[in-house]
């Protein structure tokens, strides 16, 4: 049955998975992403923290996580979607198949080869909703604890607040590597019709997220990672994604 799936397939597959979980190791961990968009943007948020303590009246501060819930609830309810669409798939593979075919320069995969191109997608775009299950159940956190910071420029206030901030940070990351996942999955369709369009678009896929996260003009505008809140960096960047 291995015989099925052709070298250049499992390659592709390979060099895939080993692109995601290489890139998620270089700009998650701590020290390799130091200068990401993701870093930069925990400062704002601890800056926000800070300004939420001059608030007596937090409304501000509840409409801005309402936001954030909103965004993250529609890519949520939208992936729910993908995924019934994908296991419904499955029972038309012979008719997906057959479309595929007609496709100019697609190599028609075998039904095993098709399950499995299925099942990565499968697999991806359900880990996408629990990474956008998780940040949404975090955002809800943060709004508990801005409740729950007191009034004040005390000790406590402050150290609610920086929870405040990191509780927020890790909801954003993750739904950061939802929209990951959304991305990679993309690049996933092309596997249907070559595994080295596949392997093309992986690549495209790492330089799209890899120019958002590092060298975006987003990040120059927001300053560089450690300089003061409102000091914005000179535009050294071309790119505009």
């Amino acid at each position: 049955m291995l015989a099925e799936i052709t070298p250049a397939d499992m390659f592709a597959f390979a060099f895939y998975t080993m692109s995601w979980i290489g890139y998620g190791l270089f700009a998650d961990f701590p020290g390799l992403g130091k200068a990401s968009l993701m870093r930069r943007m925990h400062e704002y948020r601890e800056a926000w923290a800070r300004q939420m303590l001059l608030r007596d009246n937090r409304m501000v501060d509840v409409q801005v996580v309402n936001l954030l819930v909103a965004n993250v609830r529609f890519f949520a309810s939208a992936n729910i979607f993908i995924i019934g669409g994908l296991v419904a798939a499955f029972g038309a593979a012979e008719k997906a198949r057959s479309v595929i075919a007609e496709i100019p320069f697609a190599a028609v995969p075998s039904k095993l080869l098709f399950d499995c191109q299925m099942t990565v997608l499968v697999v991806t775009f359900v880990y996408a909703f629990f990474k956008f299950t998780w940040s949404l159940r975090q955002f809800n956190y943060v709004a508990i604890l801005i409740g729950a910071t007191p009034e004040g420029d005390s000790e406590e206030s402050r150290g609610c607040a920086d929870r405040m901030a990191l509780v927020s940070t890790r909801a954003a990351d993750h739904f950061n590597r939802a929209m990951r996942a959304f991305y990679f999955g993309l690049a996933a369709l092309a596997w249907f019709i070559q595994p080295w369009l596949f392997v093309l678009s992986t690549v495209w896929v790492l330089v799209i997220v890899y120019r958002r996260e590092f060298r975006s003009r987003i990040l120059a505008s927001l300053g560089p990672v450690g300089a003061p809140i409102g000091t914005p960096q000179p535009s050294r960047q071309s790119s505009s994604l």
